[in-house]
Formats: C-alpha cells, structure tokens, sequence
C-alpha cells in the first residue's frame, strides 16, 4: 500500500519509504473520501489485532478516481470511480493498491455515499447471512444500533432480509434516529438491564440473532436474551471489555457464540468478502439500502474526527473528505 499526503515532513518521510509508481497488477488512487473507524483508533493505539509497520497512515475503506494503473490491470482503468479496503493507510490524498482490492462504483451512486460502505455494511451482511444464517420474520437485536455497523445492520436486517430489529442504543436522540432508520423497537440501556428491557418486548421466548459490537456486561446481557437456537455474533469491543462466555448458557438453550472478524475475510475467503462488496453496491444503486453519513471531516480535522468517534458523539457514518 502507497500514500502520499500533505506537509512536507510527512511527504519526505513517505518518498523514501515507498514506491511512488504502480507496478504490476497495482493502481494508484486520487482519494476523495475515508471511512473512520473504531479500530483506525485501536491500530493509532497499538491495541488493535493487526498492529502495520511504522510509518503507517490510518484509514481502512476510501473511494476516488483511478489516476493510473500498472501492467496487467484488467478490472479498472484511468478515470473509473471505486471503492478501496486498504488495510490501514486509506487517509492519504493518493494511494496505490493492489487491483484485487477495488470495486467499481456504479451510477447513480456517490462518491461519498460509496465510501460509507465496506467495513459497516460489509460487516452487516457477512455477520448476517454468512454468520448468523439470519431468516425472514427473525428477530435481530443490535448493540450500538446508532453507529455505523449498527445502522448497517437495521438496514440489512429490515430492507433486505426482512428481520424484525430490536435497537439497543445510550440515549433519548439516538432512540429517535434509529427508529427512524428502521428499527421496529428500541431500548435505551443506559436506563436499564438490557436483559430485562428485551423480555419486555419479546416475553421470555427471546430474540434470534444478536450482532455485538460493544462487549463487556451488554455482550453479557445481549447472550442471555437469545432464544432457543439463537446466535450471538460478536464483532467487536466498543465498551472496553471483553467478556467470557459462560459455557453453561450455550448448552442450556442450544445457542451458538461466534465471531467476526470482517477484514480477515480478505486473506481467508475472498470470494465471500468481494460478494458482501458487489452486493453493498449493487443493494445502494437499487436505492434498498440508506448508508448514514453522520458527521464529514477535512483531512487537517482527523484528530477531532478520531475524538468525536471516541467520545461517542457520532451516529452513522464519519468520514474524512480529502477534496
């Protein structure tokens, strides 16, 4: 992977350090948006699982305009607009990638729209249908509903799966967006046991599916809330915590635990990670999904994009604009 990005320190740093031309098989990308996520925070910290060679930029999912392309390039060429998952190093004003690792943004899409998709709605539809097996008139809940995965989720869900969403969400405001985005029932947690709040809405049967990306006691909450043969998907650890599994409250009502680890895909099973893509687009240019974009950054504003994700302030999706 290859950045260029603006300051003549940094500049100099990246020219020594990388190739500058793409060669065989690679493209080099004009940047227009990036994707901020949780783990582009957890990677800046040395906390996340994959921890890149330094020097790195952050930044795992852009869009732009192909600029130039190395010998044997069949899939793009000069001049197409795509979406990248690089890895790390996407908040760049040009990067150069390996052609596999691109899609073709088809009309009627955005720039900006397309660059809110691989991770969130790439983690939706793998923790969905790949993982869970999610089926129509199931009930789904989902943790930090109001964020970008969560969000994704409630689109999936209800527009393409045809699932039943229970929203579990930290305040008033985010209660209001995620019911307007779909959910057909909500649960504020910070006003309560989430366990209880579901029994509530559902009765003792319980819900089918979970999609986890907090951890800690709601991941805790959440698993004692499945039904009979339901599936907890955990994707990742907002709240700081990661919890045990009791083993004793899988076998008591058959349930399953599983993970998700969207970018390993990438490496394990590519077919699977570029259909999610394909149908990401494909869902977005059919007007059947909405992406969120919550909040839009200039490039010299990453540290407050990186602030506003990590107080909690964001819903949706936050993007870095590079244009």
């Amino acid at each position: 992977m290859v950045v260029r990005v603006k300051g003549v320190s940094w500049a100099w740093l990246l020219h020594n350090y990388f190739e500058t031309k793409p060669n065989c098989g690679r493209i080099r990308v004009d940047v227009h948006f990036c994707g901020v996520n949780f783990a582009d925070v957890l990677v800046c910290r040395g906390q996340y699982q994959e921890k890149p060679q330094l020097p790195f930029t952050p930044g795992m999912e852009f869009s732009g305009i192909v600029l130039e392309t190395g010998a044997d390039v069949s899939t793009v060429k000069e001049g197409d607009r795509v979406i990248g998952v690089s890895g790390f190093n996407g908040m760049a004003e040009e990067c150069i990638i390996d052609q596999k690792t691109l899609w073709q943004i088809p009309e009627g899409v955005s720039l900006q729209e397309a660059s809110t998709l691989p991770v969130s709605y790439g983690t939706a539809l793998l923790a969905l249908e790949h993982r869970a097996c999610t089926q129509p008139g199931e009930t789904v809940l989902v943790t930090a509903a109001a964020g970008a995965t969560g969000l994704a989720v409630i689109d999936v869900a209800t527009n393409i799966l045809q699932a039943k969403v229970i929203a579990a969400v930290g305040s008033d405001e985010k209660c209001q967006l995620v019911m307007q985005k779909g959910a057909q029932s909500v649960v504020n947690y910070s006003q309560g046991g989430l366990k209880e709040a579901v029994r509530k809405l559902v009765g003792s049967v319980g819900v089918n599916v979970v999609i986890d990306t907090v951890g800690g006691d709601v991941f805790l909450e959440a698993l004692r809330s499945l039904a009979w043969e339901g599936r907890i998907v955990v994707v990742g650890f907002a709240g700081g915590t990661i919890a045990s599994v009791p083993a004793n409250l899988l076998l008591l009502k058959n349930v399953s635990a599983m993970g998700l680890y969207w970018s390993r895909y990438k490496e394990q099973n590519f077919p699977i990670f570029s259909r999610t893509l394909s149908s990401a687009l494909q869902y977005c240019q059919q007007g059947r999904i909405q992406p969120h974009i919550g909040a839009v950054f200039k490039l010299e504003k990453v540290n407050d994009a990186f602030l506003h994700v990590i107080q909690r302030k964001s819903t949706g999706k936050v993007l870095i604009s590079l244009k």
